[in-house]
């Protein structure tokens, strides 16, 4: 199987992912309704997906040189499976609960394995190819919610919109099973197992790592506060999901241009400078220009995720899978406490005042992070372009 193949199987598991958070998010009040769970209960559902995400590709990204790529692949369609199915025919909040940690389990294992696999096979255009790949998060999202939303007037009930992920699943692993995979770079390259652990304590990975915490944050924390204020201007779901997902979807898409005219510095300075302009339009803003801040925003957060993990795969790559595993799950983990941390903060704002303005003050309370991460970037800016020079 040629590379081409490789990265579409690649982009359909990812879809998969995309899909659970889309549909999932989409049908979380028909689960509340129909199984009568609590508000905690509900929360905690959702909260596990973020939970399962960063274990697995922790453990994914130490397993994947050892026993390839491969057998782990088998291991994200299974949970996959497992999960969609356990969800169809749930019956309480048990069999739900276990069915989102499957779900959450497969996913992270496809960034476990997908990630080092883009690198692998791309390794003259890593960050474009890995942008490429992930706008299939936001694309999927879209669908999902596109899905969620034309079945959902149609009266096609929650169990149809999760029995369409079973589609992008049978065709992933349909194409993963008749491929041959390669060896992790790091593997191809000789590098001691030993050695690669070494890396991760190298000071500029440890400088992306925590930097990574904060573009995590910056991007997939904001969205849901992004809706509370979107919703108070209107209530058309797709036009608010056109604006949030479909931006990010047409960024990385031209990512290739952009790569080349800024590098990878200039997009990641580049992104939290604007990221700051929009995070700080969405906290001050009313009325119809809450759509275009939104917009800025989803321009500013479009290159963050892929765009880190390309850094480190181009010029860390003695970390190996670990270390673009490491750098996800750290991203992932720091949204899940931040999301704690801020829910409970929001409920305490909304005894005091309204939906939107809870949701400007937490955003306000936000803002530092874009802010910290300009002035990072303008430093590891600078840092790389004296050491190319070199």
């Amino acid at each position: 199987m040629d590379r081409r193949s490789l990265f579409v199987a690649s982009c359909f598991a990812l879809v998969v992912t995309s899909l659970s958070f889309g549909i999932r998010a989409g049908i979380l009040n028909d689960l509340q309704g129909q199984f009568a769970l609590t508000d905690s209960q509900i929360s905690t559902i959702a909260a596990t997906a973020f939970w399962g995400f960063p274990i697995s590709m922790v453990i994914g990204g130490m397993l994947v040189d050892r026993l390839g790529m491969k057998p782990l692949m088998y291991l994200a369609f299974l949970m996959h499976l497992g999960g969609i199915l356990l969800t169809i025919f749930a019956n309480g909040y048990l069999t739900l609960f276990l069915s989102t940690l499957m779900i959450g389990l497969g996913n992270g294992m496809v960034e476990a394995v997908c990630n080092p696999l883009v690198a692998s096979i791309y390794p003259e255009n890593k960050t474009t190819k890995l942008n490429h790949f992930h706008l299939w998060f936001p694309g999927g999202i879209v669908l999902g919610t596109l899905i969620s939303f034309v079945f959902t007037n149609m009266d096609w009930g929650w169990q149809a919109q999760m029995g369409t992920m079973l589609l992008p699943l049978a065709i992933y692993g349909y194409l993963f099973s008749k491929a041959e995979f390669p060896v992790t770079e790091r593997v191809k390259s000789g590098v001691s197992e030993a050695d690669m652990y070494k890396n991760l304590f190298q000071p500029l990975f440890l400088f992306m790592m925590i930097c990574m915490l904060g573009t995590s944050i910056t991007e997939l924390f904001t969205g849901q506060y992004i809706d509370v204020l979107l919703h108070s201007v209107s209530e058309n779901a797709i036009l608010i999901l056109f604006i949030s997902s479909g931006v990010m979807t047409l960024g990385r898409g031209l990512a290739e241009g952009v790569v080349k005219t800024l590098k990878p510095t200039g997009m990641l300075l580049g992104s939290a400078v604007i990221s700051t302009l929009g995070l700080y339009l969405l906290a001050t803003q009313d009325g119809g220009m809450l759509f275009v801040s939104a917009a800025v925003f989803g321009l500013g957060v479009t290159f963050f995720w892929p765009t880190m993990i390309g850094f480190v795969a181009e010029n860390l790559p003695n970390t190996g899978a670990v270390g673009l595993s490491v750098m996800g799950a750290a991203g992932m983990f720091a949204v899940s406490l931040y999301m704690q941390a801020m829910g409970g903060y929001y409920e305490g704002l909304v005894g005091d005042m309204n939906d939107v303005e809870a949701g400007r003050t937490v955003l306000r309370t936000t803002l530092f992070l874009p802010v910290v991460l300009s002035a990072a970037f303008a430093g590891l800016y600078m840092y790389m372009r004296k050491r190319n020079a070199v």
